[in-house]
């Protein structure tokens, strides 16, 4: 049996998005949230699993996981926010991901924000991509997808190294047995 895929989690929050990669048969191995609430959540559900408490000061180590995740600050893409994009200081953190990228070398890497990204800064999250040698997939997904009251959608990126390609499904996913009609969109540049 294969050892589960580690998991460095950045802009970790409470924790949703790693509760739903270790469901999915993952380790969780570093975690980084600098609300302090949000570390003693951690800190309750993660007990053993080292937490960084910033990520511009956390520091990498080739091969330390295999997939590096994080739902970086949407402040300035969402349509809520100012719409400043990916060059303004909260979204701006977005490079952050790209530096964890650049000096693990994972797998795969995941992010997760609004959709408004896919307007405000998409592009420049494949470009970044595709310099580092990752392909990568996207799709949207409502919260009402999985049985929330509500519409919500979130903008999912599934980046990979081209040895790890995934085949080809066709369809975004399939998440307890149920397949989404959101076609899977593929690409190394501007959407």
């Amino acid at each position: 049996m294969k050892p589960p895929l580690r998991v460095a989690s950045l802009f970790s929050g409470i924790g949703g998005l790693d509760l739903g990669l270790e469901r999915a048969g993952m380790k969780v191995v570093s975690q980084c949230e600098i609300d302090p609430y949000c570390r003693r959540v951690l800190a309750k559900h993660w007990p053993d699993v080292p937490c960084h408490d910033d990520v511009t000061t956390r520091e990498y180590t080739e091969g330390e996981a295999d997939v590096v995740c994080g739902g970086f600050p949407c402040q300035d893409v969402s349509n809520a926010g100012k719409r400043a994009g990916l060059s303004a200081p909260r979204s701006g953190l977005y490079r952050e991901v790209v530096l964890a990228l650049r000096l693990v070398r994972p797998k795969y890497g995941i992010l997760e924000n609004v959709a408004a990204l896919l307007r405000r800064g998409m592009g420049t999250v494949l470009g970044d991509l595709a310099e580092l040698g990752y392909a990568a997939e996207w799709d949207l997904f409502r919260a009402s997808d999985v049985g929330a009251p509500h519409r919500r959608e979130r903008l999912f990126v599934v980046a990979y190294t081209v040895r790890e390609q995934p085949e080809r499904r066709g369809i975004a996913g399939d998440v307890a047995g149920q397949e989404y009609e959101h076609p899977v969109a593929v690409g190394l540049g501007t959407p």
